[in-house]
């Protein structure tokens, strides 16, 4: 690499090596890496995002609103689909791949230097330099607040270094149980240890009463206000699907615990403009085809109830690829009734489930026998044969992972990067 500024391919590069590290939770190596980028994340107030599912439509939705309140806005989204540089966002748009490429150098500058003072297998993580470029890239970017998501959980997630003014709880459900805890009351819990002491709460409409009741204890806990967002967004929202109804509904309560007071009109350009890649994003007509990347149960029930809205009574053909740490039959069991026949694929992950096994499980909830079935292990060619299947005048839909939405997404040829 060079010695002098590398390129986005230095910086990709150097961020899949950092897979080799996997992942470690702790705040530790995230604290000292801040310190030695001279504490970017507290050059601008923030917003910080946590939850199951909703985080990243909710982060885009809550910095749309703000940017169009005149401030200059930024955001951190997790995962990405086919670029780690669509993570970090200022002012509606993805940072260029040039100051992406300079951020996580000096991200990478700084964990040497993290690195040298930690155990040899203490070292830091890519979700810890790609946090620590974000932080540092938005500071630079000077901008007056960011709305940073979460990656995984929130006490020990490496966004947990912030001194946010707003936390947002989007959903709780049963995921990464492993490390989260194995009820939807230890779930929440680590989640709501974002709060901060005298800031605002915004949690989700509908929320499981465990994780209410949690959040309630929290903000008691730190003296922090409450606000439970409304279902409905009171304006036009052009992101496709009802959960993303909800979604704005819940960033417009949250835009609104940041600046007190929002005018409507600039609300409602938000949402008219708002997209979010991956979540019913249409990728062709005739067949009308959409890509979206739920990839659990809860997940793919908010997206089986705007299905009638995308089929308009037309027949469904479903791609799907799930991995094998999901609960692949819970989402089957939401996603069955809706199609005709499906086309079982394996993404790009080693934790894909092979798509025989998927077929099986099918074979197994499908108690009517309704839906056909069949296997393609290319997800391109699954998504053409898909296609094939529905004709001209049906609908097809691939779901069931982000990396499935990747794979289709990415260039023919092109490796996506890391999802973590």
């Amino acid at each position: 690499m060079s010695a002098q500024h590398w390129s986005v391919e230095d910086a990709e590069r150097y961020l899949r090596s950092l897979e080799l590290f996997g992942m470690r939770f702790g705040l530790d190596r995230m604290h000292r890496l801040m310190t030695t980028l001279d504490q970017p994340e507290r050059r601008y107030e923030t917003i910080h995002v946590v939850g199951t599912n909703g985080k990243s439509s909710t982060t885009r939705m809550i910095a749309a609103i703000l940017q169009r309140h005149d401030l200059r806005v930024g955001a951190y989204l997790s995962p990405h689909l086919v670029s780690f540089a669509e993570r970090i966002r200022v002012a509606d748009r993805d940072v260029e791949p040039r100051a992406f490429a300079r951020a996580v150098e000096r991200a990478a500058h700084a964990a040497a230097l993290v690195d040298r003072s930690q155990h040899a297998d203490d070292r830091v993580t890519q979700f810890e330099a790609l946090t620590a470029a974000a932080f540092s890239e938005l500071a630079a970017r000077e901008v007056d607040v960011a709305v940073i998501e979460a990656g995984l959980g929130g006490r020990w997630d490496a966004t947990n270094v912030l001194p946010s003014k707003v936390q947002v709880l989007t959903t709780v459900g049963l995921e990464h149980t492993r490390w989260l805890g194995p009820t939807v009351r230890d779930i929440a819990r680590e989640k709501l240890a974002v709060v901060r002491d005298g800031a605002t709460l915004v949690i989700g409409p509908g929320l499981h009463p465990d994780a209410e009741e949690e959040a309630r204890a929290a903000a008691e806990r730190h003296g922090a206000k409450l606000v439970q967002a409304s279902a409905d967004p009171g304006v036009e929202v052009a992101a496709p699907g009802g959960f993303q109804q909800r979604n704005f509904a819940l960033a417009r309560a949250a835009a609104e615990a940041y600046l007190g007071t929002l005018e409507l009109e600039r609300v409602r350009a938000a949402a008219a403009t708002v997209t979010v890649p991956g979540r019913l994003q249409v990728v062709a007509h005739e067949p009308l085809t959409a890509l979206d990347g739920a990839h659990n149960a809860e997940g793919v029930a908010a997206l089986a109830e705007s299905l009638p809205q995308l089929t308009a009574g037309r027949r469904l053909v479903a791609v799907v690829s799930i991995l094998e740490d999901k609960d692949a039959a819970g989402m089957l069991r939401e996603l069955l009734p809706h199609v005709e026949h499906v086309v079982f694929t394996r993404n790009q992950s080693p934790r894909a489930l092979p798509p025989a096994t998927l077929a099986s499980l099918c074979a197994q909830l499908d108690g009517s026998g309704g839906v056909r079935s069949e296997l393609e292990s290319d997800p391109r060619r699954a998504l053409a044969r898909a296609r094939e299947l529905a004709g001209a005048g049906g609908v097809v839909l691939a779901t069931g992972s982000i990396y499935l939405v990747a794979d289709l997404l990415a260039p023919a040829g092109q490796r996506s990067a890391s999802m973590l």
